[in-house]
């Protein structure tokens, strides 16, 4: 969790591998991804605001789903994903509400990741179709500053997407 949330430049295939193909899996090293990037994001938003950082929540009872979609496969990233096209009939979709771009695929191997993750995303920057609309500004601020706070965090979090 600490190399995820404070030293990404440093995570490499071999890193990746070595925790996905042990005893965690594939499919809770993606969850683990995505409770993290929830947890630094809500974070790093209280603290730019001044605001106390929110207390998990308790933990919720039942079993998880371990639900692997059909077909996902590597070759994207370091740990299996799923394309759009290999959503199977009667599996949960995950690119049906906030997209099918490379990013959202990268969370796919656990489709209810997918969106946990954007439907914070989608409040905090955009939605997938906002994004190149520059007929019209969605936020208080433009496109433009909404870009340069972006860079300029991804730079200061040495996020090389």
């Amino acid at each position: 969790m600490h190399r995820l949330a404070t030293d990404a430049s440093r995570i490499t295939e071999r890193w990746v591998r070595g925790i996905a193909d042990g005893p965690l899996g594939e499919e809770r090293y993606v969850e683990l991804v995505s409770v993290v990037a929830i947890i630094v994001a809500l974070d790093t938003f209280d603290m730019a605001l001044g605001r106390p950082l929110r207390r998990l929540p308790d933990a919720v009872p039942g079993a998880p789903s371990r639900r692997r979609p059909d077909g996902a496969r590597r070759g994207l990233a370091h740990v299996a994903t799923l394309a759009p096209e290999d959503v199977r009939p009667g599996e949960l979709d995950p690119f049906a509400l906030h997209g099918d771009k490379n990013i959202h695929r990268a969370l796919s191997l656990v489709p209810e990741e997918v969106q946990s993750f954007f439907d914070l995303d989608v409040e905090l920057y955009l939605r997938d179709h906002e994004i190149r609309d520059f007929s019209r500004e969605f936020r208080a601020i433009t496109h433009r500053q909404i870009e340069l706070i972006a860079g300029r965090t991804s730079a200061l979090n040495r996020c090389y997407y």
